[in-house]
């Protein structure tokens, strides 16, 4: 959703697989078989630690969440369940963001 200068592997390979299940969806649909994403944002995972357990880093993510935490695996847990529930029946070829606003570009919080 948002380009990653440097990180152009990284990237692409989301774009891919945002259009792989989009095309799923879109493909198996009449079987009444959904198919979601989930995108995360920053969670907190032991691949971040370095963040998380550092406070100069952590301020400048936090700076970036709109939220103002960052996620825990349980967020992404709840909506994975709510997804897969009947309760959402009638979604499907939709990414959740699970992301506290990451993705709602906070540079333009204060009209950019």
């Amino acid at each position: 959703m948002i380009p990653w200068a440097g990180h152009v592997n990284y990237a692409a390979s989301k774009g891919g697989v945002s259009l792989f299940m989009k095309s799923a969806a879109q493909e198996l649909a009449g079987n009444r078989i959904r198919i979601n994403a989930i995108s995360p944002g920053a969670i907190r995972t032991p691949i971040n630690r370095d963040v998380w357990q550092d406070p100069k880093a952590e301020a400048e993510l936090l700076a970036l969440i709109p939220y103002g935490r960052m996620g825990e695996p349980s967020d992404i847990g709840k909506a994975a369940v709510w997804l897969a529930s009947d309760e959402s029946d009638y979604i499907t070829g939709a990414t959740l963001y699970v992301d506290g606003g990451i993705t709602l570009y906070p540079g333009f919080l204060d009209n950019g």
